[in-house]
């Protein structure tokens, strides 16, 4: 009797660990993490770097496994998505998903080891920073329609900066020039803040810049901003009109950050991450910290990310190609 219930409970004990182990293969996320994660940082220093190791400290504490952040940048950050689309996919690898990487680098190269959207997952949005568009406060133009109708009366004779062909700025002013009309002549520059430089000179008569190097300029007045770019006022400048309120219905173009992981990631993990980001962003230790950077947060479903890279993917192409930006 005694070696019977030996056997019965060896048996029940075995088939509880065989259930227990199917229940953990079908639902991986009862047991994730499992180990360490790595979060993928698309630069070395600077913002991304900032917002990066701000999300991976807070997930480190709620996951309840050190998140390292690891930091990739080059190939205008195509080498730290390659990383991201080739890690097992299973929620451990994770990449800082920006508009840059993802809708930019997708636009100027004729291939990519990697799909963006097949092979990396979105998780969430994290937040945006808009551009401001500015002039020379020599220049009469108080606000967007006097800024176009100055320009059309004065073709190709105001120049305008950026960080370089196909950065956002420049995008920015490309696609504002196809709304408009305008004829303005492109000066690349090393670094915002030549660009800035070149601006307050008056060298440049008009630029898009965000706001970590405009905003001192803007509130000393060496520079006059009239909009900023994106779909919604930004908490940096209340009282600035954006371009779409303005006379240009739809105009958004933003840079943006966000948590991508590995693509073919089960879902219940995506979900899982994605609380966990809506928690970070919630905090009121973020909110000031990314505040006081001059960001807007934006929180988004894993969907409302994927669906922003589609809407964007399209019209970046087709910008750069209007720019004379053929693929490479």
């Amino acid at each position: 009797m005694r070696l019977n219930h030996l056997v019965f409970m060896s048996l029940a004990s075995g088939m509880f660990w065989a259930f227990a182990s199917n229940v953990w293969a079908q639902n991986p996320v009862v047991s994730y993490p499992s180990r360490p994660l790595r979060l993928i940082i698309p630069y070395a220093g600077g913002l991304g770097d900032t917002v990066g190791r701000s999300a991976a400290q807070y997930l480190s504490a709620s996951l309840g496994q050190p998140v390292i952040a690891d930091n990739r940048p080059g190939a205008s950050q195509a080498i730290a998505l390659e990383l991201t689309a080739r890690a097992v996919p299973d929620g451990h690898t994770l990449v800082l998903g920006t508009q840059s990487g993802l809708v930019f680098t997708t636009a100027a190269r004729k291939s990519l080891p990697y799909d963006p959207f097949r092979d990396i997952a979105s998780v969430s949005m994290l937040l945006t920073v808009p551009y401001f568009l500015m002039v020379h406060p020599s220049l009469p133009a108080r606000n967007l329609q006097e800024l176009v109708a100055l320009a059309k009366a004065n073709p190709g004779k105001f120049s305008f900066g950026s960080i370089g062909v196909g950065s956002g700025n420049h995008l920015a002013m490309e696609i504002l020039k196809v709304r408009t009309g305008i004829d303005v002549v492109h000066v690349p520059f090393k670094s915002a803040g030549q660009a800035q430089m070149a601006l307050m000179a008056g060298d440049l008569q008009l630029i898009f810049e965000g706001p970590v190097t405009s905003l001192p300029n803007i509130r000393s007045g060496k520079v006059r901003a009239l909009a900023s770019s994106g779909s919604a006022r930004t908490q940096a400048l209340r009282d600035l009109p954006t371009i779409s309120e303005s006379g240009l219905p739809g105009f958004d173009m933003v840079t943006w950050f966000g948590l991508s992981t590995t693509g073919g990631t089960p879902r219940p993990i995506i979900d899982r991450l994605n609380r966990e980001i809506g928690e970070f962003l919630k905090l009121p230790a973020t909110r000031d910290r990314f505040n006081a950077l001059d960001l807007d947060i934006l929180y988004s479903t894993p969907e409302a990310m994927t669906a922003r890279l589609q809407a964007d993917l399209p019209l970046i192409t087709k910008v750069m190609r209007a720019a004379g930006i053929q693929p490479e």
